[in-house]
């Protein structure tokens, strides 16, 4: 230590010090090297290349840090780039850039074949070494808790080098992200640019959260990397010249991560293949169980899914049957079925077995199905017949030989899995192949096929998996139908892939044997809607649910008062999601705060459906002229992604109303606020235009709840929905349809008279429905349609 500090001080240079520090312990070094057990000359040639790289840092120290940082970064690191044609080869431009790990700025540097100075935290330019190689690569170091002078200094010098003609990248972000989202720019970046005709080069990191120098699972890293080589994409948008506000280059930036989800998808492997190796992941771990006391490992799941492939290959589907309906309850079955259909190649058709005749006869029709997977006893307590082939799975055991038990044991425990794709075609399905269509609910029309890819599903697994951070301990409550989208994706393949076990019942509200199973099997995750909570919260007990961690509520806007009733009783707060069967489901979520544990950042804004998905972006349109609207301005909510559905099944019409240059309509009026957050203010399709004004439902719902008397235990009991009926008069007139109500009609009217709604809002004293029941799809939502025919009925009468 005495012989740096003295060679510290004659050779002040970093560099020299170190190799005046290297050839002063030579000799000490000779002298033990060969109780090392390594010949002499060995030593020479490692003293040679360290004395090498430090005159090459003295000689060209730019030249060498980024020959360091290219050669560091592709050791760790297999990076495909994109769009390397949109940086200037000559001249000065602004490169904002997306914010994921410690690294960031050793890829950029490493990969932009032109010098780039780095906008840098202040303190990572400081210290001996670094700080010495941190002003040779010429970084401009800001830090805002210096004062703003500090920080209108390092912006001034960024103008300045790009005025001169230079590079300058500057990660906008102004933090790592901890959440794995894209978090809003700061402004500062537009006050580089300012009255310059200098061009904003977009740049986005895909594939880095998750790696070891992301805060993904709250730490960096200390975490084992999940691949090696890592591969990462880096893509380089157009040239964006004098953007207004720096939502727009915001914008520019999640564009090009909806482009780099693209530019992978058939590099990813299909969900199929990472069914194979998650199995064997969690070969002793419990993946699925079921309230029918099924239960498997992951070995078990792999050997009981290959079996019943092998059955379904060779005795029950000829060759070319593409589409094949499956009606089963959420259940260790459920999941084996449609597993077995993805291994084949075949796509899944679940069927709503709360719909009606004519619904299942319609979706059967649509869909070409000629045989359904089912069970005869789930079938007789359904009383339901089908004009089709009905296959029994009870039927089906008694005919599993030996010989497909000994073929699907040695593929399950003794073929490598990349044998097994080829064995079984799994390399020939590609991302956009059809992996199931998905009938919509009908709540408010019509049910239509949704055609959901393999990489829709992928995707979104991936996105929701990464926000939530899931772990091997995790367990996923499974009570939403597979023919639900939320339920085929989230309770079915995300457990199948990722490293979650889910354990399923048939019945959301079975509240008692919900808990049962959320106690037993220590139920952390659980997706859910309004209704299903409210129930929960009447009938389980706190200690049934207390394991929970996370609660995702989607399919209708939660209430906030239902909110913390739950949390009251369980100790967990819910989260607000959205999505639509169209966008695989999720398209934005809330993410809560112990499962991103910084406080500033924030995760969750409750009101809010939360920030869009990773690799996906939104917009606001007006609805009058199709303007793409700013900030905190309502408007139609439309989003493009790699989860946007591929169609609509044979309706080629219905599709092109809703997809225009990959943007999905979503049909949902909502705006968008300066922290990225999404909030629904109503349904395009949940308004009446009265009198010529457009008069929102959900406002007017809200209102009325809000006034509500609650009997005792009923506090969080749905008990009013409010649709409308046509109107000779003023073109439609609202009626709100109720369940018996705990006070006088007349003095909930009289108090609604009273809030502050427009007159042309407020529902009339004859347009009150009291009804036995509230109707209810078999997914949890308000059957909205169910609704409307009641009215229809009620008012059509002169009632």
């Amino acid at each position: 230590m005495l012989w740096t500090v003295t060679f510290s001080h004659l050779f002040p240079h970093p560099m020299m010090s170190i190799s005046a520090t290297v050839l002063v312990r030579f000799p000490l070094l000779a002298a033990a090297w060969p109780w090392w057990g390594y010949p002499l000359a060995l030593l020479g040639v490692v003293l040679a290349l360290v004395l090498a790289l430090a005159a090459s840092f003295l000689i060209a120290p730019r030249w060498s840090s980024r020959w360091l940082a290219w050669l560091l970064s592709r050791m760790l690191y297999r990076i495909r780039v994109h769009g390397m044609e949109n940086i200037p080869r000559e001249g000065g431009a602004l490169l904002v850039c997306n914010h994921v790990t410690w690294v960031d700025g050793i890829l950029l540097i490493s990969t932009i074949p032109r010098h780039v100075r780095m906008i840098i935290y202040a303190d990572y330019a400081r210290g001996k070494l670094l700080g010495w190689l941190m002003t040779q690569m010429g970084v401009i170091p800001i830090k805002t808790s210096e004062g703003p002078k500090s920080v209108v200094r390092a912006l001034q010098s960024a103008r300045e080098l790009i005025d001169a003609g230079e590079l300058v990248c500057i990660f906008a972000e102004g933090q790592l992200t901890r959440l794995g989202q894209l978090l809003p720019f700061q402004r500062g970046l537009m006050k580089i640019i300012d009255g310059s005709d200098h061009p904003v080069i977009p740049i986005y990191l895909d594939g880095l959260w998750g790696s070891i120098f992301s805060f993904f699972q709250g730490k960096y890293f200390w975490k084992w990397p999940q691949k090696w080589p890592y591969p990462i994409g880096i893509s380089f948008g157009q040239p964006l010249r004098r953007p207004e506000t720096v939502y727009e280059v915001q914008q520019a930036v999640a564009a090009l991560g909806v482009q780099s989800l693209e530019q992978r998808k058939n590099i990813d492997h299909t969900l199929p293949r990472r069914f194979l190796r998650a199995c064997r992941k969690g070969r002793s771990q419990i993946k699925l169980a079921d309230s029918s006391n099924q239960e498997v490992t992951g070995m078990q799941l792999l050997l009981r899914t290959l079996i019943f492939r092998r059955l379904l290959a060779t005795r029950v589907l000829p060759p070319g049957e593409r589409f094949v309906g499956v009606l089963l309850p959420p259940s260790v079955g459920g999941a084996i079925v449609n597993a077995a259909l993805a291994l084949l190649g075949r796509v899944s058709v679940n069927l709503n077995y709360t719909a009606s005749r004519d619904m299942l006869h319609s979706c059967l029709e649509q869909a070409s199905i000629q045989r359904v997977l089912t069970s005869r006893l789930f079938v007789t307590k359904l009383k339901l017949e089908l004009p089709v082939e009905m296959v029994y799975l009870e039927d089906l055991r008694p005919q599993i030989t030996l010989v497909d038990k000994v073929v699907a044991g040695i593929q399950a425990y003794a073929m490598p899995a990349f044998l097994l794709d080829r064995l079984f075609g799994l390399t020939r399905i590609k991302a956009d192949d059809l992996l199931t269509v998905i009938f919509t609910s009908g709540s408010t029309g019509e049910p239509k096929g949704v055609m959901l890819t393999q990489n829709n599903i992928g995707t979104n697994v991936d996105a929701v998996g990464q926000l939530i951070q899931i772990k091997r301990t995790d367990m996923v409550v499974g009570i939403l139908p597979f023919f639900h989208s939320f339920g085929y994706m989230a309770t079915m393949w995300m457990p199948m892939v990722l490293d979650a076990g889910a354990v399923y019942h048939y019945n959301p509200l079975d509240a008692k044997i919900v808990g049962d199973l959320c106690k037993k099997y220590r139920g952390t995750i659980m997706m859910a809607t309004p209704t299903f909570l409210r129930t929960y919260i009447k009938r389980c007990d706190k200690e049934q649910l207390e394991s929970l961690e996370i609660v995702v509520v989607g399919a209708e806007k939660m209430p906030i008062d239902l909110a913390a009733a739950f949390e009251e009783k369980f100790g967990i707060r819910p989260i607000e999601g959205y999505g639509a069967t169209e966008t695989s489901p999720v398209a934005a979520v809330n993410i809560p705060d112990h499962r991103s544990p910084v406080v500033t950042q924030v995760g969750t804004k409750e009101g809010t459906v939360g920030r869009p998905i990773p690799g996906s972006i939104v917009r606001v349109l007006d609805q009058e002229t199709g303007e793409v609207l700013g900030l905190d301005q309502p408007g139609l909510l439309q989003i493009k992604g790699p989860h946007i559905m591929q169609g609509y099944l044979h309706k080629t019409d219905l599709t092109a109303k809703v997809l225009q240059d990959g943007w999905y309509s979503t049909g949902d009026v909502a705006k968008i606020d300066a922290e990225g957050f999404v909030t629904i203010t109503d349904r395009a399709s949940r308004f009446s235009k009265i009198a010529g004004e457009m008069v929102p439902h959900i406002r007017v719902e809200e209102v009325l709840r809000s006034l509500l008397v609650h009997a005792p235990g009923e506090e969080q009991e749905l008990k009013l929905v409010v649709t409308s009926v046509p109107d000779e008069r003023k073109g439609e007139r609202l009626v709100v349809v109720h369940k018996p109500l705990a006070q006088p009609l007349d003095e909930l009217y009289s108090q609604l008279t009273k809030a502050e709604l427009p007159n042309l809002w407020l529902p009339g004293r004859d347009s009150f429905l009291e009804v036995a029941e509230i109707p209810i799809l078999g997914t949890g939502k308000v059957d909205l349609r169910g609704v409307k025919q009641l009215a229809l009925e009620k008012y059509k009468q002169g009632g």
